[in-house]
């Protein structure tokens, strides 16, 4: 699934080409693209055409496009949100490009410098969806996310905790958490509702870097090891987004279809067998859920002992 860096390189893509475009036409293709939206393919369409695009902007793994007020003056009350799902794809196409692959929903647009151009929504499997949702404020005040500077975010989206990149990111309210959760350290990395934009690759590979074992149950993390976590989440999502992403196969694309190659410089997740870039042991492989898990046996311990769960604390 893609992460918070494949999901920003899309954004950070979008952004020039829809920001101030107005809308010529929308498409369904497949209904199915449409899950999150409450009405249907025609209420999709109708309310889309002759908006005005804003910006396009994102939280977490989240994708948004806030539409200019219909009614001309006051703040965005509402956007077309994004979520990219397993497989989901937002290209950016000529006008009159023949059709993609899996594609979904195409939007037609008018840009006035960029002049016409077509948004496609693409999916294989179709577990990615737009929608058009309702802008909230936000519970602390902050802007909603990155490429958005209102104090909004898409009703769907609220839930959704910041991520680590995020300048509201609050550090201290992450420790706090942690400190009362029994749950393994990659567990709570990987909740969407405490730090965002974070999965598997990610916290892998975050988790190498900090010499923590994934199994570790958060609340025996000390402050310094928080925060070393912290920092190197911040580091490989940060070198990650330089690389534009991580690509394993051809659904993690940028808008021009192009693909990441953070591939190349992951030091433990899909490394199973190879020797460890830090100490040279092989990198192991376990089941976690419905995923796996990969670590160095070696430089990634458990502590010796971990202390029953502190009520309270």
């Amino acid at each position: 699934m893609p992460e918070l860096p494949e999901v920003e390189v899309v954004r950070a893509g979008l952004a020039p080409a829809v920001s101030g475009a107005l809308v010529l036409g929308v498409t369904v293709l497949d209904e199915r693209a449409l899950t999150r939206h409450s009405g249907d393919a025609t209420d999709f369409e109708a309310r889309l055409t002759g908006r005005v695009l804003l910006s396009a902007a994102r939280r977490g793994k989240f994708l948004w496009l806030p539409l200019h007020p219909d009614a001309g003056g006051g703040t965005a009350s509402d956007a077309v949100v994004g979520h990219l799902g397993m497989s989901g794809q937002m290209l950016l196409r000529a006008p009159g490009a023949a059709a993609e692959r899996h594609e979904r929903v195409r939007i037609d647009l008018a840009h006035p410098l960029h002049g016409e151009l077509s948004v496609v929504f693409a999916d294989q499997r179709t577990f990615g969806s737009l929608a058009i949702d309702d802008l909230i404020p936000t519970a602390d005040g902050a802007p909603g996310g990155r490429g958005w500077a209102e104090a909004s975010v898409p009703a769907q989206v609220a839930h959704i905790a910041r991520d680590p990149l995020d300048p509201a990111f609050s550090d201290s309210a992450v420790r706090l958490i942690l400190r009362r959760k029994d749950s393994a350290i990659k567990r709570v990395l990987l909740d969407q509702t405490i730090v965002s934009g974070v999965g598997n690759i990610y916290a892998d590979e975050s988790l190498w870097a900090a010499r923590i074992h994934p199994e570790t149950p958060a609340r025996v993390l000390s402050t310094r090891a928080v925060n070393r976590l912290l920092g190197e989440v911040r580091h490989v999502l940060d070198k990650a987004l330089a690389e534009g992403g991580t690509s394993f196969d051809a659904q993690y694309v940028n808008v021009n279809g192009q693909a990441g190659y953070f591939a190349h410089s992951l030091n433990a997740y899909g490394r199973t067998g190879e020797p460890c870039p830090r100490c040279g042991r092989p990198i192991v492989r376990v089941s976690f859920t419905n995923r796996s898990s990969h670590f160095c046996a070696h430089c990634q311990r458990m502590p010796r002992s971990v202390p029953g769960p502190r009520d309270g604390v």
